[in-house]
């Protein structure tokens, strides 16, 4: 198909348009100036509007270059050590696993160094901690928290009721210490008592036999009595837990050096020799 150029179709219009303006009946003769000067101010309306803005008709036109883009930095994903579902508990320094929390309970194993253990309770202040045992499969017990590490979700341990207080046990230690006189009074052995019990000792009762004489001498007192030579008698009301004293025998009225002697003590929780009591036996020659 035939095209027309823009600026024939320019041309053609123009031309009719001033043949449209001639008188009827008359021959329209084109006026070659008007139409070059249309033509000339269509042109430059044409390249005025095509033109781009702030550019200068003629000027050559350099495309800016493409704006780079931005280089995507990844962070990398954190790593996150998995927490485990039992709690855990370790020791810097060893410790006791006992039936209960603390000292007067039996002591059934131990937590060394280096060691862990799995956690399954607490008591209610948080000090003590409900573990295996370390030392026996299948065993529970209590450890002290004063050195122990814990990992693992503690918050969610249950508060166990520790067993009962174990009735402590009174024990105690004799010793003979040596034979003591005092002119015109007679003469007494002397023993050192320690309390190595869980309870205090309120009162004594001694048996103290000459094998050799075949004399026997016995007090109850509630008091623990030690002759200081002829004169000065110190007495204690009581043995308390850890404690040690002097207490001396009955009075004999005759020299006993190099007898043989059997002295049987009992020591007692309440006034009378009465209460929780344990008695001691010893052998020995002033």
């Amino acid at each position: 198909m035939f095209k027309l150029s823009p600026l024939r179709i320019i041309v053609i219009v123009l031309t009719v348009g001033a043949a449209a303006c001639a008188p009827l009946g008359m021959t329209a003769t084109p006026n070659p100036n008007l139409v070059n000067t249309l033509v000339a101010q269509t042109l430059a309306v044409i390249q005025t509007q095509s033109a781009q803005p702030g550019i200068p008709p003629g000027a050559t036109f350099t495309p800016a270059p493409p704006t780079a883009s931005p280089t995507i930095t990844f962070t990398p994903t954190p790593e996150f050590t998995a927490t485990p579902s039992v709690p855990l508990i370790s020791v810097s320094v060893a410790t006791n696993c006992r039936v209960g929390p603390g000292k007067a309970y039996d002591r059934v194993g131990a937590l060394l160094v280096g060691e862990t253990t799995e956690v399954y309770g607490r008591d209610a202040l948080g000090n003590y901690w409900y573990v295996a045992n370390p030392d026996v499969d299948g065993g529970f017990c209590w450890l002290w928290g004063e050195y122990a590490t814990l990992v693992g979700n503690v918050q969610a341990l249950p508060v166990f009721t520790p067993p009962p207080t174990p009735t402590p046990a009174p024990d105690f230690a004799v010793e003979y210490t040596g034979l003591e006189a005092c002119t015109g009074t007679g003469w007494w052995v002397e023993f050192k008592l320690q309390n190595s019990g869980g309870i205090t000792f309120r009162s004594i009762s001694m048996s103290v036999q000459d094998t050799d004489a075949k004399i026997t001498l016995s007090l109850s007192d509630n008091n623990f009595t030690n002759r200081n030579g002829c004169s000065d008698i110190d007495a204690k009301k009581a043995l308390a837990l850890g404690e040690k004293l002097i207490v001396s025998s009955p009075v004999f009225n005759y020299d006993p050096s190099g007898h043989k002697f059997r002295a049987t003590l009992t020591l007692c929780s309440e006034d009378g020799v009465n209460g929780m009591c344990v008695t001691r036996n010893i052998e020995f020659k002033p």
